[in-house]
């Protein structure tokens, strides 16, 4: 880490650090410890604090929408997939979102896969916690982390808790091949020990409290992603936990009666300015062009999540109306329907358990809306076969079925 980058930032300590490198001997160096964070918003500037306002604009148009909706968990748990993919993809792991899409329990087989799929359950678990107004606590947010990696090549001995050791985050671009991990780094964030983790308190009960009045929850919410991913208080999953927190934060705060907010695919179009961005906080105090950057992702965010859900809505309907039509007893077909849009793809199996429906029920069921062309066969596989709604695989992966052309 080039410690001249950080020589006049306003938001942080130096704090020295050394160790022994097996290949060059001893080092000495600093990491970044970020301050805590201010009692007061910073100073932004007129056409950050517009973004702000449209960002609670979309968040608004979205919470809306949600609450309209009968079951909004029904539209989340489609959504949460495609989160899941991005949030992963920021950090490295890629999957292509079809094979996200058409996950089963084979997943388990591939490490990189379960990585991605493991996001939904801690998701739904910080979600739960949050709807039942339990703050998040060092030892919650520990939980979460441990099965975050759980079965992933990433599980360690330090899974699950605060980390113990020194971590560096990427590697210069002119670092010299001569220098230490430590000083060939991009960014070394705090020390392990007791102070990170008093720290990461610290930013939890922040992060809880009521800030009306100094704060906008949009700036509040900019403001503890910093501090989180600057923290980096784990050996892995930072980034994941760190995104999942802005909707956490949301939620908790009243901008969103509903999590249903995806924010990791905007971010991940935009990563270069997004890791930029944060960097900046960090090198020179730039509060007004995260939190600008910031609010603009949670606008575009709010806005694309909320032209999904709205797509859902609709595939849902017509799925409905063709069940409606047929000859089919309505209830169990709906309740299919419904089953089908929450999760992209399934099989007879998981559809009997969800609806509490024998196999047999359920298997003739599943045949009679394929006749109906309202599900299809999904996969090239006769054994355990997965079925999928095939206008609802559209919406998740970016297209609209139900838009009529002109």
């Amino acid at each position: 880490m080039r410690l001249d980058l950080f020589a006049n930032s306003a938001v942080r300590q130096l704090v020295p650090i050394a160790g022994v490198d097996p290949a060059r001997g001893k080092w000495t160096h600093a990491a970044f410890v970020p301050d805590p964070l201010p009692g007061e918003s910073p100073e932004l500037s007129g056409a950050t604090y517009r973004a702000v306002a449209d960002a609670r604009a979309s968040l608004a148009a979205l919470d809306s929408t949600a609450r309209s909706l009968p079951n909004p968990r029904l539209f989340r748990q489609a959504t949460l997939r495609v989160e899941a993919q991005s949030t992963a993809a920021l950090e490295g792991t890629y999957e292509p979102l079809m094979k996200v899409l058409a996950a089963d329990d084979d997943a388990e087989k591939d490490p990189s896969l379960r990585e991605v799929l493991n996001y939904l359950v801690v998701a739904e678990a910080a979600f739960g916690w949050s709807q039942e107004r339990r703050a998040l606590t060092v030892s919650m947010l520990g939980q979460l982390q441990e099965r975050l990696m759980e079965g992933t090549r990433h599980r360690s001995s330090q899974t699950g808790r605060v980390r113990d050791v020194q971590v560096v985050i990427g590697r210069r671009q002119d670092a010299d091949l001569t220098e230490p991990p430590i000083k060939a780094a991009q960014f070394v964030p705090a020390p392990p020990g007791p102070d990170l983790a008093a720290r990461l308190s610290d930013l939890l009960i922040w992060m809880s409290g009521d800030h009306r009045g100094r704060f906008d929850p949009v700036v509040a919410a900019a403001l503890a992603h910093y501090q989180f991913e600057a923290l980096h208080p784990f050996h892995d999953g930072n980034g994941r936990l760190g995104r999942l927190l802005i909707v956490v934060q949301l939620h908790h705060s009243g901008v969103l009666s509903e999590p249903t907010l995806s924010v990791s695919p905007w971010f991940e179009g935009h990563r270069a300015d997004y890791f930029g961005c944060l960097m900046g906080v960090s090198t020179h105090g730039d509060w007004d062009s995260w939190v600008g950057f910031f609010a603009r992702g949670l606008q575009a965010s709010a806005d694309q999540t909320r032209h999904r859900m709205e797509q859902l809505a609709r595939v849902q309907a017509d799925l409905t109306q063709q069940v409606a039509a047929s000859t089919l007893r309505a209830g169990s077909a709906r309740q299919l329907v419904d089953f089908a849009v929450g999760q992209p793809t399934f099989t007879v199996r998981e559809a009997a358990a969800a609806l509490n429906l024998s196999y047999g029920r359920t298997n003739k069921l599943v045949d009679s809306l394929v006749e109906l062309g309202v599900l299809g066969h999904w996969g090239p596989t006769e054994y355990n076969r997965r079925f999928a709604a095939p206008t609802v695989i559209d919406v998740l992966l970016g297209s609209d079925p139900t838009r009529q052309s002109t």
